[in-house]
């Protein structure tokens, strides 16, 4: 119980900085990483702005430093591992902050690899193939936190298997000649879905008297059905694409 107080102490003091983003940045333009991205319906402009500006004095530090972008790439993959445990030892506030953290090294890689003008194929490899890694360890550990409940384990399965799709059809895509970044469940929403959700599930279950792992399924449910949609999509404007470049 200490440790989810804490867990969502951490996670109010983080939401108390948005009034501060929200006066500062009036009048400035958008993050301009930010700007170039597809619209998102569950992340808009601002919240990302937000995210980027909440970062920012890190990176920059980074970038300062030198330190390689690859080793983000590494971290964020430890750090989805790390939350495969967590969720597997039933210890969901630290899961939701390893998910977060390991989005942080995901945003952290690209970005600090531009700034310092040294993108390549081999990062950008790297890049893709250890986020899908880190993905997989997480769901795992939620599907073994729900080892004796065999919907959620269902509903976990679809998460994984939807997420793998989304990121199958776009870089098929891509191989192919066609970008898709488009959809309602990215990455992006998928881990802070997550998170949230594993930040608050004992929080709100222990509340209202609910079942431990219930705002958790319902996300799992949410990541599911949204990534499943998002695959189907992004299968079908490809398809449709490669079918006028005959």
């Amino acid at each position: 119980m200490r440790s989810d107080i804490i867990a969502l102490g951490l996670a109010a003091a983080v939401l108390a900085t948005l009034p501060v983003y929200a006066i500062v940045s009036r009048g400035k333009p958008l993050d301009a990483e930010v700007a170039k991205r597809p619209v998102s319906v569950l992340l808009g402009y601002w919240i990302r702005d937000w995210i980027m500006w909440l970062i920012g004095p890190i990176e920059r530090f980074f970038v300062r430093v030198q330190i390689s972008p690859d080793v983000f790439n590494y971290t964020g993959a430890v750090f989805g591992a790390a939350a495969g445990l967590a969720f597997a030892n039933r210890a969901l506030a630290l899961a939701g902050w390893l998910i977060l953290l390991g989005g942080a090294s995901d945003i952290f890689d690209g970005r600090i690899a531009r700034a310092r003008g040294i993108t390549d194929k081999r990062g950008a490899f790297l890049d893709s193939t250890l986020d899908r890694f880190s993905e997989t360890f997480a769901f795992m550990g939620v599907a073994l936190y729900f080892a004796t409940r065999p919907w959620e384990v269902l509903a976990t399965a679809l998460a994984l298997g939807g997420s793998m799709l989304v990121s199958y059809a776009r870089a098929r895509g891509e191989a192919l000649g066609v970008s898709c970044k488009e959809g309602i469940m990215q990455r992006a929403e998928r881990l802070v879905l997550l998170a949230l959700a594993s930040l608050l599930d004992n929080a709100v279950t222990g509340s209202m008297g609910w079942q431990p792992g219930s705002v958790l399924f319902a996300a799992i449910v949410i990541i599911g059905v949204g990534s499943l949609a998002t695959a189907i999509f992004r299968t079908v404007y490809v398809a449709k694409e490669l079918k006028g470049l005959r």
